[in-house]
């Protein structure tokens, strides 16, 4: 049987877990008192006194068997106050005679108090913040189906007065005058000003252009912020057509971007009242996990005191503004039947699906077929590898055009299926302690990726990648055209990228998908709102530097090939190819830099600033290490020394400090921070030195070891999936600093913005 405390932690919600009942902490108090009460207890008795012991013993169980049955009542009193300050109801226990002796129950019934009071004072907050927001939302809806009829009287482009119904958000001003307008643009200078009377908010709302016909025309623009990429871009296109353009035709473009503006509109407001809906179920498991929580302990202060005080403690506690208050449940209610009235066309099964979405359940084949590609993918390496010896791959350096060619294929499938497969670990990881991953990236649980869909993944693909690798060396030996043999890579490498775009909804689309937006914000990284999960994403590109440079060399080689446009040997050589290498080598770090200054033009902090310099100095460095690669002297190497030095302590301050929230010396753990998710505090400060030691990895490149050139792909190919192991490694770090300053500020729900803004807001 699993104790409480351990289920009360399985389930508690990780956001909030510092305003629960500290059900451990008041289980140490009882035992507490169990302790005191056996050291209390008289010495075992000599054979003289037997019988005084033994009477003493019967009187002492009766007097309690007696205090318990007749002043059961007068044992503990509960009382509420009025906290002046603060003017909040606070609880106060007053123990009876029977306890005045005994400091741990003091302790233990103070400590009661300061959970119940803790755990009403949080639930009130919530409660209130909950309401308003549902206030708020309750509003939008109606403004929203408001502008909905207008639309529809305008699309009608009747001169006869249109039938307007009594709108209960903007009055009876708002049908009066509509009703008694005899012009159509002054029924729309009408509406309008009506509407920002009641809160509607129009960008340039007086603006007006001249049509075909020489009349003025209204061009309405709701002030909705691009919070995500795709309205960010809308927004843009909409603006540039409205105010460039200046077509806004009554049964045209215009009309056309109104109403696609609104329908963003009423996607926003179904997001909030999702996300509303998922933060009333989760205060309401709050309440019903501390009222278990409460019972438990009492039961077990009982058993320990042989008393039954638990009684009028619980009875206050049922009493309490989180257990007797039924706000969340009517709220919850109405958000239901609103929720399937405007957004589920009265289906109440369609509704639920996305206010209570389903996770998917773990399936059994998948393990299974992580265990078969597993061990396909070791066969086929160990087949490769006798294969490649046989051929001479490594031996010999007789094979160029396999090492320039082949390799770069294989060793991007190679480090991608790395990459996937330390994503796999760290989802594991942040499965086991609770961190709320899917919720800090904003991904939908029903379709977020698992560990074991991760793995899947992964193995799948290596085993298709040295499937086909042992297929080429079969070919090859048995004496094929290499022009057409060493097409299998690229061929290889085009199924993939067909697999990836691909519509279909097959092997992870909304994986695939949600991966193609990510990598286009991240292109697109000035123009629209960073999200966390594009620089997190944008942060594992910067690890990924060779794979880019072999897509490039790869893709040379395709082209040249197909199009017969150059010699293979360019793709290794020249000016072009030099150019290329240092734009692959800046790419990733000039994504990032881009996206540090977005966020410092959105959020005024100057941290993004700081952390742009990083990437700025990271861009530095790789630029010298390259040219370095190409102009073998002193000067370049004490540049390279230099800039890399900066760069690597830059970034490992970041990491630490920033990034992980580690090295504060006034910290309760030495040079870490106070809140830790792992107990082990060893593997932080081994984690710390092995972040170190992958930090100057950049050393190797520096060296020019004297090795061959198939020698040297190989060390180039450790380094690059060392960084790999070290940015896995980094990821589950990060996320725990974010997930703890969630923590700490109890955000366990989306803050979903809202379409249509206060005149009068200075948001």
């Amino acid at each position: 049987m699993v104790k409480f405390s351990k289920e009360l932690e399985a389930q508690l919600i990780p956001e909030w877990k510092e305003a629960f009942v500290n059900y451990r902490q008041l289980k140490k108090h009882v035992k507490k008192i169990k302790l005191t009460r056996i050291s209390k207890q008289p010495q075992q008795p000599t054979h003289g006194d037997f019988g005084r012991s033994l009477f003493d013993s019967l009187r002492f169980i009766t007097n309690n068997l007696w205090n318990s049955d007749n002043n059961k009542q007068d044992i503990i009193q509960v009382r509420r106050k009025m906290m002046e300050e603060s003017e909040e109801e606070v609880y106060e226990t007053e123990l009876a005679q029977l306890f005045s002796e005994e400091d741990e129950v003091h302790v233990f019934f103070g400590k009661l108090d300061e959970e119940l009071n803790k755990v009403n004072q949080f639930y009130k907050k919530q409660e209130s913040d909950f309401v308003e927001r549902g206030e708020m939302l309750n509003k939008q809806l109606q403004i929203l189906l408001d502008l909905k009829q207008l639309l529809s009287n305008r699309r009608k482009n009747s001169p006869q007065k249109p039938n307007i119904p009594y709108s209960p958000t903007l009055g009876s001003n708002y049908s009066e005058s509509v009703g008694e307008s005899d012009d159509g643009n002054s029924e729309m200078d009408e509406v309008i000003s009506t509407l920002e009377r009641n809160g509607l908010n129009f960008v340039n709302s007086a603006m007006r252009v001249k049509t075909k016909k020489g009349k003025p025309q209204m061009a309405m623009r709701i002030d909705i912020p691009a919070t995500t990429p795709t309205r960010a871009i809308t927004a843009v296109t909409s603006m540039l057509w409205e105010d460039l353009v200046n077509t806004p035709m009554r049964n045209g473009y215009g009309e056309f971007i109104n109403k696609r503006k609104i329908q963003y509109a009423e996607k926003m407001i179904r997001s909030a009242f999702v996300e509303l809906y998922k933060g009333l179920g989760l205060l309401k498991t709050y309440s019903s996990l501390n009222m278990v929580a409460f019972t438990k302990i009492l039961k077990k202060f009982d058993k320990v005191s042989c008393q039954k005080a638990s009684a009028n403690y619980l009875k206050e506690v049922k009493r309490s503004h989180f257990i007797s208050s039924d706000k969340v449940v009517r709220l919850m209610d109405e958000v239901e039947s609103m929720f399937t009235k405007h957004f589920a066309n009265n289906d109440r099964k369609k509704a639920m699906k996305f206010l209570k979405p389903q996770q998917q359940k773990s399936s059994h084949m998948v393990t299974f077929l992580v265990g078969l590609c597993t061990g396909c993918f070791v066969s086929l390496f160990c087949v490769y590898l006798i294969l490649a010896h046989l051929c001479g791959i490594f031996s010999s350096s007789t094979e160029p055009v396999y090492m320039d060619a082949v390799y770069p294929v294989f060793s991007v499938f190679t480090l991608l299926s790395l990459h996937m497969f330390m994503y796999g670990c760290n989802l594991y990881m942040w499965k086991s302690t609770r961190i709320n991953h899917n919720f800090i990236f904003e991904f939908s649980p029903s379709t977020a990726l698992k560990h074991r869909d991760a793995f899947l993944m992964c193995t799948t693909l290596m085993t298709t990648v040295f499937g086909a690798m042992v297929i080429h060396l079969l070919l090859r030996a048995a004496g094929l055209p290499p022009t057409n043999v060493d097409a299998i890579p690229g061929i290889l490498l085009l199924f993939f990228v067909a697999l990836l775009i691909c519509p279909f909804d097959i092997f992870y689309r909304p994986t695939r998908f949600c991966f193609i937006r990510v990598i286009r914000n991240i292109i697109c990284s000035p123009f629209y709102k960073v999200l966390l999960v594009d620089f997190f994403m944008a942060d594992q590109l910067t690890s990924q530097i060779p794979l880019l440079r072999h897509l490039e060399t790869t893709g040379c080689h395709i082209f040249g090939r197909v199009f017969k446009t150059h010699h293979p040997e360019a793709c290794h050589s020249g000016r072009l190819y030099i150019e290329i290498t240092y734009i692959i080598s800046f790419l990733p770090y000039y994504w990032r830099a881009w996206q540090c200054a977005r966020r410092w033009f959105d959020d005024c902090d100057v941290n993004h600033l700081a952390n742009m310099g990083k990437y700025i100095s990271a861009m530095v460095a790789a630029g010298a290490r390259v040219t370095y690669s190409r102009q073998d002297n002193h000067l370049w190497l004490a540049i390279v020394l230099i800039t890399s030095v900066v760069a690597t302590f830059y970034q490992l301050y970041w990491d630490f400090v920033k990034d992980w929230g580690f090295l504060n010396p006034k910290s309760k753990n030495s040079w870490l921070r106070d809140d830790l998710i792992l107990k082990n505090k060893s593997i932080y400060y081994m984690s710390i030195a092995l972040n170190v030691v992958l930090r100057v990895a950049w050393v190797e490149t520096i060296v020019h070891l004297k090795v061959g050139p198939v020698q040297t792909r190989l060390l180039d190919f450790l380094l690059a999936s060392l960084e790999v192991i070290r940015r896995g490694h980094w990821n589950f770090y990060r996320l725990e600093n974010e997930h703890l300053n969630n923590v700490g500020h109890y955000r366990a729900v989306k803050a979903v913005p809202v379409p249509f803004r206060e005149i009068d807001s200075d948001n």
